[in-house]
């Protein structure tokens, strides 16, 4: 935990409902954020999987970048296809360092007349300021401070919020438009972290309070916090910025190349001329020495972030990064990075937790399927 105390913490505009609902209130990105409701981190990870969870995520930074050439301006910071990226259809993007390390992960969704770009709350200032200083003279960069962000999430998610608006239904996986929920005008995408249908609605702060409650009012929505936030998005085998992937881990070693499209790479029409495009099309090419995998344990025994991985000789082969036991499956699972060799599925390796080794498998992502509605 950082050295914030509650009185430097900020708010989020629906802090006052999370304390009204019962919430413990934890330190997180700067924010005093809820990690679980009365019911506990099990009960609403179970209820995402089966029904509806809403997540306050407003400590996100949101941002809209402005202006005639503001695709190529952003491409020139992330190895991903903006330039091409259609109307109303969502990205997922990573600025990178010179030495192919990520500096955060985000999401871009072109819309009429600008690109909305979705950043982490612990990274957003500085990602801002990047923005700024290297695109800020070729388009407009517009911090969205009054705009709260929540996320629906879940298999009911898109029965619950159609009651509110039923054209929300139209959207698919990665698409978004705007849309009127309970007479608020909202910006809504079709995505989310959980590995489940759901949505993240862009919503002015000042309605954020009405909204959520008009959508906790539907039968299948729950409260869900951070804790479960956080067991959802690692069975999803999905990425948390600041442990599984920072400034000293590159896509490649990150197993994230699926985010880098074929017209960026080596050879294609728009290669590189992003920072750190010579390290990962380097790594592209010959591969890495590392790479982030899934590992799964029959044992019982959890294993946490910074746990050692070793190999069958006691050789150290890799750390965890992200650790949890799986409330879908039963067992303990893990994102890890372990040396290229031993990255194989189905490769035995051990973690060791408290001087004893854990037996782990390497094992496919996601450790629970995905549920995304591709239409």
């Amino acid at each position: 935990m950082s050295a914030d105390t509650p009185d430097t913490l900020l708010k989020t505009p629906l802090h006052a409902l999370h304390i009204e609902l019962g919430a413990k209130m934890v330190p997180f990105g700067g924010y005093d954020m809820p990690v679980q409701y009365a019911t506990g981190i099990l009960t609403e990870h179970k209820h995402t999987r089966a029904a509806a969870g809403l997540f306050d995520v407003s400590h996100m930074g949101q941002v809209l970048l402005k202006g005639e050439g503001a695709d190529a301006a952003l491409e020139s910071l992330v190895p991903v296809d903006i330039v091409d990226l259609p109307q109303f259809k969502q990205r997922y993007a990573l600025f990178t360092n010179e030495q192919g390390g990520i500096l955060d992960d985000l999401m871009v969704t072109r819309r009429e007349n600008d690109l909305f770009v979705v950043v982490n709350a612990a990274c957003k200032t500085q990602d801002i300021a990047h923005m700024q200083q290297h695109i800020g003279s070729r388009c407009t960069v517009q911090p969205l401070p009054d705009q709260a962000l929540l996320a629906l999430q879940g298999p009911q998610a898109v029965t619950a919020l159609a009651r509110l608006n039923a054209d929300v239904q139209k959207l698919t996986f990665m698409t978004g438009g705007h849309f009127v929920l309970d007479g608020i005008d909202c910006f809504l995408t079709r995505s989310g972290y959980t590995g489940e249908d759901g949505f993240e609605i862009s919503v002015p702060a000042n309605k954020a309070e009405q909204l959520a409650r008009a959508l906790l009012a539907q039968p299948e929505v729950k409260p869900i916090g951070l804790g479960a936030r956080d067991t959802l998005r690692l069975e999803a085998g999905l990425c948390l910025y600041g442990h599984d992937i920072d400034t000293t881990t590159t896509p490649v070693e990150g197993s994230i190349t699926w985010a880098i499209q074929k017209v960026r790479r080596a050879g294609g029409a728009r290669a590189g001329g992003y920072p750190g495009a010579s390290v990962i099309d380097g790594q592209l090419a010959n591969g890495a020495a590392r790479k982030r995998v899934g590992l799964i344990s029959t044992e019982r025994m959890p294993v946490r972030e910074g746990a050692k991985v070793v190999n069958a000789d006691g050789q150290e082969i890799g750390v965890v990064t992200s650790g949890s036991p799986s409330p879908s499956l039963g067992q303990p699972i893990a994102l890890a990075y372990v040396a290229t060799p031993q990255a194989a599925v189905g490769t035995p390796v051990f973690a060791i937790v408290r001087d004893k080794r854990v037996a782990m498998t390497v094992t496919t992502l996601p450790f629970v399927p995905n549920r995304y509605y591709r239409g």
